[in-house]
Order: structure tokens, then sequence, then C-alpha cells
């Protein structure tokens, strides 16, 4: 298992000297020489929000060069930077962001999603950053005004990565695309593997993370992937009910429950009724 770290030994890792609080700690990649530029898997307990600027990075029309990332309580970091960079990263523990940073998906995205900023996009996340990182180099600095902060990143992250969804809307609309035709497949030819299908499974196979996904999935559609997947069961139940002489166990098992009740169950709440109502109608 990799080694999880607190903020204090996490700081330490890094080269980045000891914090003024075991609880949150704001950093100026710029005035840092020493930073570790490469790691082996490693595990936090604690949130990081970070905006890097890296020349490296190729620039794109109305795209500037930087990104922001986001990582959580429990999730495993490995890098490999090239060179040294510019921005800023706020380090924060479970108990001072946790109810801010539940509200949203991305943080449980992957470093290959991450954000990349417009150059508008950038001034906005890099103002707030900088007051974060100034109201920490006060003498009495608050933690609530940096967990303020911290609070305003994360909604403009949110419409920030709307609008990266919208961007790539020509690749994303693909990635819809292979969905639906991977629940065919899974269904008319996986179906021997006798389980249900997951969110995981389908995102898995667009190399992204659930979460990312199924906020994808969501934004094109306006339906989470696993209502794509309810209502996908239910059309093929219901052609199964009334187009062959199955039985409800036997149509339940083919389509990968466990037990022939779930599938009761499964099916009156989708739309209702029982599959055997529904047969009889």
């Amino acid at each position: 298992m990799d080694k999880l770290y607190n903020i204090p030994g996490f700081l330490k890792y890094l080269n980045l000297g000891a914090p003024k609080s075991d609880f949150v700690h704001a950093v100026q990649f710029d005035s840092e020489d020493r930073i570790l530029l490469q790691s082996k898997p490693v595990a936090i307990d604690f949130y990081i929000l970070a905006i890097k600027t890296n020349k490296d990075i190729p620039q794109s029309e109305g795209m500037s060069s930087s990104y922001v990332y986001l990582d959580g309580p429990n999730k495993t970091l490995e890098w490999n930077f090239s060179s040294s960079f510019s921005g800023y990263a706020l380090f924060i523990s479970d108990k001072l962001l946790a109810k801010h940073a539940k509200e949203y998906n991305f943080m449980n995205y992957n470093n290959h999603e991450a954000l990349f900023v417009t150059d508008e996009e950038k001034a906005i996340l890099l103002d707030l950053f900088e007051k974060a990182h100034q109201e920490y180099l006060k003498a009495n600095f608050s933690k609530e005004v940096i967990v303020s902060y911290t609070a305003l990143i994360l909604s403009y992250t949110y419409e920030f990565y709307k609008r990266q969804f919208e961007s790539r809307s020509k690749l994303y609309n693909k990635v819809v695309a292979d969905f639906y035709s991977q629940l065919d497949t899974y269904f008319n030819e996986g179906s021997k593997m006798l389980i249900l299908p997951s969110v995981t499974y389908f995102a898995q196979k667009a190399n992204l993370t659930a979460n990312y996904f199924g906020d994808l999935i969501k934004y094109f559609t306006g339906s989470s992937p696993q209502e794509h997947i309810h209502q996908y069961i239910i059309q093929i139940a219901k052609s199964k009910l009334r187009q062959s002489d199955l039985t409800i166990s036997e149509i339940a098992y083919s389509l990968g429950f466990e037990y022939p009740t779930y599938f009761t169950r499964f099916f009156r709440k989708e739309t209702g009724i029982t599959p055997t109502v529904f047969r009889n109608q």
C-alpha cells in the first residue's frame, strides 16, 4: 500500500518546508526551487488544489498554457515533471473542506482529466489563488477566509469544466456514441458474463474515471450513465416479456440479475408495475 501522507509530512516530502498549520497551507511555486519534480505513487489524507503554468505545455487557440488539477483524501499521486513551473497550490485538510469538495464529482477525476483553462479563466483563478496565498502569509491568517477562497475556486472550476466539455464536443460525442454501442455489445454479445454492467465498466472502456465519464455523459445527453443502463435493461426486459416464452426467472438471469426477486424489484421501481403484470397486459 502507498504511504499515506498528512499535510506536514507531504510538504516535507516535497522539500517545501514546514507549514504554519497542520490543517492548511498555501504555496507559490515560483519561489520554490527545491520542489520534488518526480515521485513514485504516494497517497494523501487531505485536499490539494493547484494551478500550474508551464511554457512547455502546447497552447491552442484561445487557451493559456495553464491547467488546474485537484486531488483529495486517499487518492494516489504520481508525477514526473521535466522542469520547474509557476503557479499556486492550496493544501487543505478533509475536516475543513469536505463539505464543499463533496459537492463536486471533479474532485475524483484523474490527473489526465485536468482542467485546461483559457486566458480569461486563468486570470480569474490566479486571482483567487493569489488572494488565498496572501491571506496565508499574514501573521494571524484566517483558515476560514482561505477555505472561502477555495470554495470559490471550486465553483469556478465547475463552470470551467462545463466549458471544457463543450469545447471538446467532437471528441466527447464519440465517447457518447461508443457508450451506446458498447451497451448493445454488452447485452447482445457479452451477456454470457451474466452480471449487470456498471458505470465503471464503461468508463474504463473510454479510459476515463467513473466520475468524469458520468459528468460527460450527463452533460451531453441529460441522463446519467446509470440511467441509460437502467433504461436499456428495461427495454430488453420488456421485449423478452412480450416476445418470448422465457420465465421471469430466466429473463432475470439472462440480464445479469443474481436473483429473480432483484429483477422484479428493479422492474417495478423503473416502470411502476411487476414483470408479471406487464406480461399479462
